[in-house]
């Protein structure tokens, strides 16, 4: 068997808040939780949120979409109001960028985290 991402944990100020954002932003699917873990299911691979026991520093999370879906995405994060930027260094606020042949942003999360949302892969 060659090997496959199955989960990750992602560290939450509150779990199921960030859960909940996730959960909205990328249409991933509710699962069983258990013990810390708040759970989702993104494809073939979980998304597990908790609240670790000391302080944590912020994470890059990066995710493909299709048009569809991004423009979705899209409408949910300028529709809330969040910030977002075209570019990781926040030097081209509320831009999408066109870098790669796709649409791309940048913006963070309710726990800190910095999440890129783009409609083509890098390679």
């Amino acid at each position: 068997m060659t090997a496959t991402f199955n989960h990750t944990i992602i560290a939450a100020n509150d779990p199921t808040v960030l859960a909940e954002f996730y959960r909205d932003l990328l249409e991933a699917t509710k699962a069983p939780s258990w013990g810390p873990f708040v759970n989702l299911i993104l494809g073939d691979v979980m998304l597990q949120f908790a609240t670790p026991p000391v302080a944590f520093q912020p994470q890059h999370y990066a995710f493909l979409l299709d048009d569809e879906h991004f423009d979705r995405a899209y409408s949910m994060i300028t529709e809330s109001g969040r910030e977002f930027w075209a570019d990781p260094q926040q030097t081209r606020p509320q831009e999408i960028n066109t870098e790669h042949n796709g649409r791309g942003i940048y913006l963070i999360d309710p726990s800190g985290h910095y999440l890129e949302l783009i409609t083509r892969a890098y390679l």
